[in-house]
């Protein structure tokens, strides 16, 4: 399981725009780069991040082999209601992984 860090408030006030800040610790492997055998290190990336507030999508980011190491995604949403972020990266070799985390709205 990779390492996340998720930043977001825990309170806004109706109407709010929030910023919300990701990282997710992945060595974003392109597939390009030759490994100490000379032969080239298979690829592993990841190729979609998902954000999702009480099960309606919010922001989606496909991502691709130019994307660094250990990928670092800011983006705003409107503090509407009280709930909960469901953050989603998916990649290559079958990873997946979920976190979430609440917004209380006053």
């Amino acid at each position: 399981m990779a390492r996340t860090l998720i930043n977001l408030p825990k309170t806004a006030k109706a109407g709010a725009v929030i910023e919300i800040k990701t990282l997710i610790s992945h060595p974003m492997e392109t597939g390009y780069r030759p490994g100490p055998e000379g032969r080239l290190v298979p690829r592993d990336i990841i190729t979609e991040f998902v954000c999702r507030f009480e099960g309606e999508e919010v922001f989606r980011a496909e991502l691709f082999p130019a994307t660094s190491a250990n990928p670092y995604l800011t983006f705003t949403t409107l503090a509407e209601r009280s709930g909960t972020f469901t953050f989603t990266w998916t990649g290559d070799n079958g990873f997946s992984q979920t976190e979430s985390a609440a917004l209380t709205v006053t």
